[in-house]
């Protein structure tokens, strides 16, 4: 049997794209679905502050690994919720949290995309405005335009 020509480079991009997409699970035990369910929602809420835009959940930096550890351990000890998001903004800041407070400092994440909405709004409404008042009719069409409507009466 001949193996075709491009089967080999497509086989081991496969093999190395399968290999390397297999994450590493943690196995925590909880003894109460409560604790359990908080520690799902605390981990999906904390940044990776190493990958930036992914959960401490989804993310394999061993950073974010320690911080499913420490969160565990909390959880367990019987902190709550607002101990666990506290213990880790003191330490890395409200970058660590997905949604930030709404503070002085992250005013600029909260308002910011509304501004940006509201500037683009106005410049496409100018933009509309400008593009039909530039239209200049002339004789022919002004014609054409009044027999329409002289014809719709």
């Amino acid at each position: 049997m001949r193996i075709k020509k491009g089967f080999i480079p497509i086989v081991l991009t496969l093999l190395v794209v399968s290999v390397s997409s297999q994450a590493v699970i943690d196995v925590y035990q909880f003894d109460d679905p409560e604790k359990e369910a908080l520690y799902k929602k605390l981990t999906g809420e904390l940044r990776c502050t190493v990958c930036q835009n992914q959960p401490i959940s989804d993310s394999n930096a061993d950073l974010a690994k320690d911080l499913r550890r420490k969160t565990y351990e909390m959880i367990t000890a019987g902190k709550d919720e607002e101990f666990v998001l506290n213990f880790m903004t003191q330490r890395f800041g409200d970058f660590i949290l997905f949604r930030p407070p709404f503070q002085s400092n992250t005013l600029v994440l909260w308002i910011g995309p509304f501004i940006i909405l509201i500037v683009a709004v106005f410049f496409l409404i100018k933009f509309i405005r400008r593009s039909t008042d530039d239209i200049p009719l002339t004789d022919t069409d002004r014609a054409q335009a009044e027999q329409l409507l002289e014809r719709d009466k």
